[in-house]
């Protein structure tokens, strides 16, 4: 089943072209069906890029999924056109009244930063907060896992000596978690961060899961044991180039940056290893099945 978007969205074009099945608004609303909707809060400087990787990954299922992107009213995105901000996203006051199946918060390019001095961070404290009564389930990636942790259950982050950069191994903790149901036992993922979340508060707070593991990236994926909330420390999002693209923007800016560990094939930057698409795919269909579709009602005034 589809991901129902509006047709002029530039992803629209996309993902057709990658048989990732998408149904105009128009089409969508004459069929009897009662849609799965979504809510992307979308953080990310590259808007574009971040919600086309987000709704390829969201169109991966037999359900059809009504989605809505939303950014914050306090600040106003440098990098995507206001047009297509104006045309294609909601502030979230326009949505605070609403109900959300899910939802997803993506990171952002601020983590260095004290939450405190994040520009939009009390208007994401209230989004946080909607979460709690008005939506089913919510993922929580990168920079926006450790703001919620920070937010639900006060556990603090910390900067890294060195960026974790490449694609990470991470172990599967647990064989009966069905947002890992059938993944192997090892799960490559894409990480770029500076900072990690303080990993014996996450593992000795008995609210909370570590699914999976890895010795270099430590927490990969994390829960609440509601699961209403999931913490995702890497990008499974990204494209095949995403961590080429930043590794060559930073050194254009100077930057003393390693290459990206277990990405290039034999050091060739044209010759990238893309092992964890398989694995994205996964998780997010079971997440959109399991903890959204399996549990949300059919009216939300229930």
């Amino acid at each position: 089943m589809p991901i129902i978007i509006p047709k002029e969205l530039p992803a629209y074009n996309k993902l057709t072209k990658e048989n990732i099945f998408v149904m105009d608004s128009h089409r969508a609303w004459t069929q009897d069906i009662r849609p799965i909707d979504i809510a992307i809060v979308n953080l990310m400087p590259t808007k574009v890029e971040t919600e086309t990787q987000l709704l390829r990954l969201l169109g991966n299922s037999p359900l059809q999924v009504n989605v809505t992107l939303i950014n914050t009213g306090t600040y106003k995105s440098k990098n995507t056109p206001l047009a297509h901000m104006q045309k294609f996203y909601k502030k979230f006051d326009e949505v605070k009244d609403r109900h959300f199946d899910g939802m997803i918060i993506t990171g952002a390019p601020v983590e260095t930063l004290p939450f405190e001095q994040v520009a939009y961070w009390e208007e994401l404290e209230k989004i946080m907060e909607f979460t709690e009564t008005n939506v089913t389930s919510t993922i929580y990636i990168c920079w926006g896992a450790q703001a919620a942790l920070k937010f639900h259950y006060g556990i603090d982050k910390h900067n890294l000596e060195r960026k974790l950069f490449g694609i990470y191994p991470a172990r599967c903790c647990d064989d009966n978690e069905l947002l890992l149901k059938g993944a192997d036992d090892v799960i490559n993922v894409p990480m770029s961060r500076h900072t990690d979340v303080d990993v014996d508060a996450v593992m000795n707070d008995k609210r909370l899961k570590v699914l999976a593991y890895g010795d270099e990236c430590k927490i990969a994926i994390a829960k609440s044991l509601d699961n209403r909330a999931f913490f995702f420390f890497g990008h499974g999002e990204y494209d095949r180039e995403t961590l080429k693209n930043e590794y060559l923007r930073d050194l254009d800016k100077g930057l003393d940056i390693a290459p990206p560990v277990n990405y290039f094939i034999d050091g060739d930057i044209n010759r990238i290893n893309m092992t964890w698409r398989g694995t994205a795919n996964l998780i997010y269909y079971n997440w959109l099945n399991y903890y959204v579709y399996q549990v949300t009602p059919y009216s939300f005034e229930e």
